[in-house]
């Protein structure tokens, strides 16, 4: 059996180790290179896929089945997408950031040739002495605009700077963790679940423990534009590990993990689900189970594409997805506690 009880430091760590990096869909190589050190000194076998993806193979103690695991490394973020006369940068979205939230964050803008420029992110009304609709012009893309911390008065000093269409615009995560427990920072969907099975790869090394059988764990980096889990390897069961929805007409808290029966591709598989309910219930694991339908995760892409495989997806609870986000310790203890239960780790 895991033992989590003291895996608070050792969590949070980690979550923070993936968080403060930056990593929108496209541009994650760095946080690939982050979670293969933590898989590699926990002792695993890892591998990368032709579009990035990160492969931890874990052998079992059975022959029987093929178990899959799947968490989601890439984040939310913005593309410079023209420059303006004034020598500002116009924006387009990469996946689906809460823009009025965005509206005063600080950023960085990484060039193709490596240079790193700092900026924020403001609407284009953004002086109350000087704009009628400081504060009711909308906040849409050609609303929000980023000002750079370079002295630039014309499109060709930023073009001189290297900044061109294309490139990455990378928001401040924020990250905070209480001394209440609470993890605070944008990107907890899915950095948090990443961590939480990292944090397990890690348990897993220092007890001496191994699951039941061959287990692939995952670690996409395109989920936030839709097609994070197409070239997964082939497997008989696969769980997505991803964050849990906390709101409107939804049982779950952020200090329980989700376990997710049906989402806007359609339920999941019944037997699947049901052994996660009984095996949380069984242990003492507080879960909820809910209904997501604003949400799809790697599963169904994965089944779209072809994957004869049962799918499940349970995750720490979430509140404020694709803005603020905040999660507690106890939601993403009780993930890893789930997970190493439906691993039958011994």
């Amino acid at each position: 059996m895991l033992d989590t009880q003291n895996c608070r430091e050792l969590l949070m760590d980690t979550a923070k180790r993936l968080l403060t990096i930056d990593s929108p869909s496209g541009f994650t190589h760095k946080v690939v290179d982050e979670a293969e050190r933590i898989a590699r000194d926990a002792g695993c076998a890892v591998r990368r896929t032709n579009k990035g993806n990160l492969i931890v193979s874990l052998p079992g103690r059975e022959i029987g089945k093929q178990v899959g695991l799947c968490a989601h490394i890439d984040t939310l973020g913005l593309m410079v997408r023209s420059i303006t006369a004034d020598g500002m940068l116009m924006i387009t979205k990469v996946g689906g950031p809460i823009l009025p939230t965005l509206d005063g964050e600080y950023c960085k803008i990484y060039t193709r040739d490596g240079r790193v420029y700092t900026g924020t992110i403001l609407s284009l009304s953004p002086a109350a002495h000087v704009f009628d609709d400081a504060s009711t012009r909308p906040r849409e893309e050609k609303d929000l605009a980023v000002r750079i911390d370079e002295k630039v008065k014309s499109k060709a000093d930023v073009e001189a700077l290297g900044i061109s269409a294309g490139d990455y615009v990378c928001f401040d995560p924020k990250t905070t963790v209480t001394d209440s427990g609470f993890l605070k920072s944008r990107f907890i969907d899915d950095k948090g679940s990443a961590a939480c099975l990292l944090t397990l790869l890690t348990l897993m090394k220092e007890q001496g423990l191994t699951p039941r059988y061959d287990t692939q764990v995952c670690f996409t980096v395109h989920e936030e534009v839709g097609h994070g889990g197409a070239t997964l390897p082939a497997v008989d069961e696969l769980l997505a590990v991803d964050m849990g929805c906390v709101g409107d007409d939804l049982s779950c808290t952020e200090y329980q993990v989700s376990i997710c029966a049906k989402d806007s591709a359609g339920p999941y598989d019944y037997d699947m689900v049901t052994r996660l309910i009984e095996l949380a219930k069984s242990n003492g694991v507080d879960y909820a189970v809910d209904i997501y339908p604003h949400y799809s995760s790697d599963v169904s892409v994965a089944w779209k594409t072809g994957m004869d495989a049962k799918g499940a997806l349970i995750g720490p609870g979430v509140h404020a997805s694709h803005g603020m986000e905040r999660t507690h310790f106890d939601g993403m203890k009780a993930t890893i506690d789930l997970i190493g239960l439906y691993l039958e780790l011994a």
